[in-house]
């Protein structure tokens, strides 16, 4: 069965066969409160990204670097947990349900942050705790990628798709913001004697993401409703969940789901997400090995790059909606992964210039000689030592990575990225059509967080053993399999309603 005319011109924001305006307006408000949910789960996690080191050591001497790895990865792991249960839940009851209960656990989850400092001992297992509920609650997403996959139409799906992933992107950008307004309460603050709250920088975050889930579960309870249409956006499903009134069209399902089509979605959307990880953890230390930069100026200048890509990344996501209407949804996949290649490929040090050697932990070896001539000293003991620290020997032979390969290889890494990851879910979505997804997009959601938490403990084992020259190769190598796997499975990527004969390509 082919798009009549009619529909093809049907505007992209529009429902296909919707002759109900109210059920339009409907589908199209709850669809916009799933919006506000994915902005809120990304606000959650960086909102306080950039303070828990610094709450960490206050709250407990005895927390390292190596902790803090765990802190961070608790979050991706409670994430990659709760995924496939909150989906599986979906798929049986109202999507009300599951995702109330999930954001409950991330309000109680940030006031148990935010009481960190109550306990006697052992604090830093209660912040791992209270990351890994964090992430426990946030694995809502699967709930609301598959609410919105089956709210939309073939034609919809890109757009919609797009829009939500413009909202994270969002999100990730006025987090980090949040949190600096926020620092101007300073580490003292006030105390509210009455509940014994410890109003400050590090705690104020955790709170108001708190408040942000009440909102959020007000809205989940009085606007959303349940729609499902199928590929041409006829209505499956609709219930109102304060009446329960249901109506329910009969509709025909048949055929099977392509699961290899479902198992390479999920391995593209894993080396997907795992490449961004690496990125984004390798940055600060990178640019401070190779630029001499301090901590604070990796923070800031990265921070600033960060907030570019991240606007950067709600550009693309407005363009590809558009793009991915005249080519379709595989090549804009298959030029995303060609320009993260030409990221990763263009940071590989070439030239005859050498990082400078880091003053600190120098001794008299081998090595000590051609270390002297870069070696940058410290005018005085209390001086931050800055540059390539000698003791990863790779720095002593490995040609530097010029400023201008940064800027250019995060620009394109960035535009690769976000147009990957829209359409990576968008066309797995579509690879599973009108058949419940709560729990496939489970289980996307828990390879993309498995790959977040995989992607930081390979790239800093790599890195600092054998420095920039192997990790970015292993990269492009990585990046290289994805592009043939995706060609390989190129005929296989297609919707299900095109796959079973329903619609034409």
């Amino acid at each position: 069965m082919s798009l009549s005319e009619s529909e093809e011109n049907t505007p992209l924001l529009k429902g296909d066969v919707d002759s109900d305006d109210d059920a339009y307006k409907n589908r199209w408000r709850s669809i916009r409160v799933m919006y506000f949910t994915m902005f809120l789960s990304s606000v959650g996690f960086t909102i306080v990204i950039t303070s828990i080191w610094p709450f960490l050591q206050k709250i407990d001497v005895s927390a390292d670097g190596s902790f803090l790895g765990w802190v961070v990865a608790a979050y991706s792991l409670g994430q990659m947990v709760a995924s496939p249960l909150f989906g599986l839940w979906s798929n049986h009851r109202p999507r009300r349900e599951p995702l109330v209960c999930s954001i409950l656990i991330n309000v109680s989850a940030n006031i148990y942050y935010a009481y960190l400092y109550l306990p006697t001992s052992e604090n830093k297992f209660h912040m791992l705790m209270a990351r890994a509920f964090v992430g426990f609650g946030a694995g809502n997403v699967a709930v609301v990628r598959a609410y919105v996959a089956g709210a939309t139409s073939l034609k919809e799906r890109t757009s919609a798709m797009a829009n939500m992933s413009a909202c994270q992107a969002l999100g990730f950008i006025l987090g980090p913001a949040l949190q600096a307004g926020l620092s101007v309460i300073g580490e003292t603050g006030w105390s509210l004697d009455l509940i014994r709250l410890e109003f400050n920088m590090y705690t104020a975050p955790a709170l108001l993401a708190a408040c942000f889930g009440i909102i959020n579960i007000l809205l989940v309870i009085l606007v959303l409703r349940e729609h499902r249409v199928d590929d041409h956006g006829r209505h499956i499903r609709s219930i109102n969940y304060i009446s329960e009134e249901r109506v329910t069209v009969p509709l025909d399902v048949e055929g099977d789901i392509d699961q290899i089509a479902v198992v390479t979605s999920n391995i593209l959307f894993f080396i997907i997400l795992f490449i961004f990880a690496v990125f984004e953890t390798i940055s600060t230390p990178l640019s401070m090995d190779m630029f001499a930069w301090t901590r604070r100026q990796a923070v800031l200048y990265n921070g600033i790059i960060l907030a570019c890509i991240g606007f950067e990344s709600i550009l693309v996501f407005l363009a590809v909606k558009v793009i991915s209407q005249r080519v379709g949804d595989r090549p804009v996949l298959l030029g995303g992964l060609a320009i993260i290649f030409c990221g990763f490929f263009i940071l590989l040090p070439w030239g005859n210039q050498y990082p400078k050697i880091q003053w600190a932990d120098i001794h008299n070896s081998s090595r000590t000689q051609q270390a002297i001539a870069t070696t940058v000293f410290a005018p005085n003991a209390t001086v931050e030592p800055t540059g390539c620290p000698a003791d990863q020997s790779w720095c002593l032979y490995t040609p530097a990575i010029h400023l201008a390969q940064y800027i250019i290889s995060n620009f394109l890494i960035g535009v690769g990225f976000s147009a990957c990851n829209v359409m990576s879910y968008t066309l797995y979505s579509k690879i599973l059509g009108p058949k419940p997804q709560g729990v496939y997009m489970g289980w996307l959601t828990a390879s993309g967080s498995g790959a977040r938490t995989l992607g930081p403990v390979f790239v800093s084992q790599v890195y600092t053993l054998l420095g920039p020259r192997w990790a970015f190769s292993l990269i492009c190598g990585i990046v290289m399999a994805a592009t043939l796997l995706l060609v390989g499975m190129y005929k296989r990527l297609i919707a299900f309603s095109i796959r079973h004969g329903r619609l034409q390509e």
